[in-house]
């Protein structure tokens, strides 16, 4: 650790190795979250399929991420993180080569899904632990920033990457899929930054390698341990059991949608997909730069807060049902991408200052299971639901359902109290 707790997290050789791996690959991510989306609706044309893709991905991510918490907190999280993402490097250098060769098909894409979901049930809250044992406490708030920022930077570069390497790929197909040559090049570049982030991880050391935790009982009764400890506090508890019902009602919807909206009615195809993720991307940098600013603002009033960004979020989210233009649909979603900045950064800075960190793995796998794990599975039913219902109701109903939840939940003492720092006994 430096010598002053108050220097740059930069100064850190292991952070600076974890920084700059993740941010290769939190890139290369970028390519298949929109080259995966596409490949299934060049392949089916059907936004139902593409729903039940990124529920076989959720499935095991849900059933296995409060084990995976459990798995960190007991073992070293950057062995944790180094087997998750070799276990994804190879899957999606399998998923790349089966498309360039034109070999791919549905039943191997809900295969891979299903091991990229099982790998990163355990890649993620890794991830979010390993971070304590690279810095001290008095670094953790910028350390957090800094890879929040990155993050936000990646999705404002990466998605317009892709969906100009799918487009540019479009001539080069096999049999009925255009953008085969396209699409197996993003999965090709996801793959080789993950080459990048296994080589950083190797090369770091921390705390947990040498000193791991003593593992009292077993990975079961630690998980229990963990979600007690969330359920007793109850600030805590109420923003998981919120985010949880947000996510149902309004990831899924947005999953599903964004592919749609680009395919159906916009004008650039792919790259619609990809300038519109872009603007999201940009618009949550410019929130998470803009985080420290609402939190000094509202001070302790950080649930209202969340709430009321939560409110507008709907709002401009039900706006998309009206959208036929590229650029009208990225000014929405960076207006939206600015709030939830605010938003991400603010709700993990108070938690990581909540939570001691013997359970912050757990914990951190609870509030993941909220987003990543029940958001997917509502995208199965939001395809579904396109059957029935067209792609402008299916947008307002998840917006102006944001804004009646978010609006709702202000009488909420529980709600209203986040924002206030505070840590929990640990159990075992």
């Amino acid at each position: 650790m430096p010598s002053s707790p108050t220097a740059s997290p930069l100064a850190q050789r292991d952070f600076r190795l974890l920084f700059g791996g993740s941010g290769i690959s939190a890139i290369g991510d970028q390519f298949t979250l929109v080259a995966l989306p596409w490949l299934v609706l060049k392949l089916t044309g059907s936004p139902a399929a593409l729903g039940l893709v990124l529920a076989t991905m959720a499935l095991p991510r849900a059933a296995f991420m409060l084990i995976g918490g459990a798995v960190v907190d007991r073992l070293s999280p950057r062995r944790v993180l180094l087997a998750g993402r070799g276990v994804n490097a190879l899957l999606v250098s399998l998923l790349a080569a089966l498309v360039l060769g034109g070999a791919i098909h549905m039943g191997l894409v809900y295969a891979l899904a299903l091991g990229i979901g099982l790998a990163t049930a355990f890649a993620y809250p890794a991830g979010s632990a390993i971070l304590p044992q690279l810095v001290p406490p008095a670094q953790l708030r910028a350390a957090n920033a800094l890879f929040m920022a990155m993050r936000q930077l990646s999705m404002l570069v990466g998605p317009a990457l892709a969906g100009l390497l799918i487009s540019v790929g479009a001539h080069g197909g096999h049999g009925n899929m255009a953008d085969a040559t396209g699409l197996g090049l993003a999965f090709g570049v996801d793959a080789l930054s993950f080459l990048f982030s296994l080589a950083s991880l190797a090369l770091i050391r921390i705390h947990g390698d040498y000193h791991p935790r003593p593992r009292d009982g077993g990975v079961l009764a630690n998980v229990n341990a963990g979600v007690r400890a969330v359920w007793a506090d109850l600030p805590l508890r109420a923003f998981v059991l919120y985010a949880a019902v947000v996510s149902v009602f309004v990831g899924g919807p947005i999953q599903v949608g964004l592919p749609m909206l680009a395919d159906t009615r916009l004008d650039l195809g792919a790259a619609s997909l990809g300038i519109l993720m872009t603007a999201n991307g940009g618009g949550m940098l410019v929130g998470s730069m803009l985080s420290g600013f609402a939190a000094k603002l509202v001070r302790n009033r950080l649930g209202l807060m969340v709430l009321g960004i939560d409110s507008f979020a709907g709002l401009a989210l039900a706006a998309l049902a009206f959208d036929h233009s590229t650029l009208a649909g990225a000014a929405l979603l960076a207006a939206t991408g600015v709030l939830g900045g605010i938003v991400q950064v603010t709700i993990v800075s108070w938690i990581q200052h909540r939570v001691a960190p013997e359970m912050m793995g757990r914990t951190m796998s609870l509030l993941m299971f909220t987003f990543i794990g029940l958001g997917p599975l509502s995208a199965a039913v939001a395809g579904s639901l396109l059957k029935v219902v067209s792609l402008p109701a299916l947008f307002a109903g998840a917006g102006l359902t944001l804004t009646a939840i978010a609006l709702g939940c202000m009488s909420s003492p529980a709600l209203r109290s986040i924002g206030t720092p505070l840590r929990v006994p640990a159990e075992a």
